[in-house]
C-alpha cells in the first residue's frame, strides 16, 4: 500500500519545467509586477495611520508585494516558481520606477520569493491545500521582515521590530497566502489553467 502511493505520487509530480511553464509565471510576475506598481503608489497613505498609532503594523498591508511569487507556485506547481515569479515581478517593477531603486526592488523579490519557495520545498512540492498557501504566504513575510529590519531599519527597537515581524507574517498569510490561494481557484475555473495540475485538479473537484 505504501510504495503503491509513493510510486503513484512521484508520477504525478514532475519537476522539468515545459515553455508553458516558463510563459505562464513569466505573465503571472508582470500581472503581479502592475499591482505593484499602482500599489507603490497607494501604500504611504493606506498604512500611514497605522505605523502613527502603532509603528511597524504598517507591514499589515504590506503581502500585496509577496502574493507573486505564491500565485506562481501553486499554478506552476514546479521547483522555483516561487522565485521565478516574484523575481520577474519584482524585476518588471523595477522597470517600472520603484522608488526603491532597481536593485534593491530585485534584491527584495528575490529574499521574499526565496521565503515561499522553502515552505513549498518543505512539503516536496506535493501538497497544494489553503493551509501551505498560508505557510509559505507567511514565509515570504517572514523573510521579507528580516530583510527590511536589516537594511531599511537598522537600530530600530525590540518592540517595533517585533510588531513589524507578525504583522508581516500575518499579512504575508492572509493577502499573499489566502489571497493566491483563491486567485489560483479562480483562475483554473475559468479553464484557464487546463494545460496545469493546479487547473486539472480543480476541475475534477467539480
Amino acid at each position: 500500500m505504501h510504495s503503491t502511493f509513493t510510486s503513484s505520487t512521484r508520477r504525478r509530480i514532475t519537476y522539468r519545467w515545459r515553455v508553458v511553464d516558463i510563459v505562464v509565471a513569466s505573465v503571472l510576475g508582470v500581472a503581479a509586477a502592475l499591482i505593484f506598481f499602482a500599489w507603490n503608489q497607494l501604500y504611504q497613505p493606506v498604512t500611514a495611520p497605522f505605523e502613527a498609532l502603532l509603528p511597524g503594523s504598517q507591514a499589515l498591508f504590506y503581502g500585496v508585494w509577496l502574493f507573486a511569487g505564491v500565485l506562481g507556485a501553486l499554478v506552476i506547481r514546479k521547483p522555483g516558481a516561487a522565485i521565478f515569479t516574484e523575481v520577474v515581478a519584482a524585476a518588471v517593477s523595477a522597470l517600472l520606477g520603484a522608488q526603491w531603486g532597481g536593485f534593491a526592488t530585485i534584491e527584495a523579490g528575490l529574499v521574499q520569493g526565496l521565503g515561499a519557495e522553502l515552505i513549498f520545498l518543505v512539503f516536496l512540492y506535493s501538497s497544494w491545500r489553503l493551509g501551505v498557501a498560508l505557510l509559505a504566504g507567511a514565509g515570504a513575510g517572514a523573510a521579507m521582515a528580516i530583510n527590511d529590519l536589516i537594511l531599511w531599519y537598522p537600530g530600530a527597537d525590540v518592540a517595533f521590530q517585533s510588531i513589524y515581524a507578525v504583522s508581516a507574517v500575518i499579512s504575508g498569510a492572509v493577502i499573499a497566502g489566502a489571497g493566491s490561494w483563491l486567485i489560483a481557484r479562480a483562475l483554473a475555473k475559468t479553464g484557464a489553467l487546463s494545460r496545469f495540475a493546479s487547473g486539472r485538479d480543480a476541475t475534477a473537484r467539480v
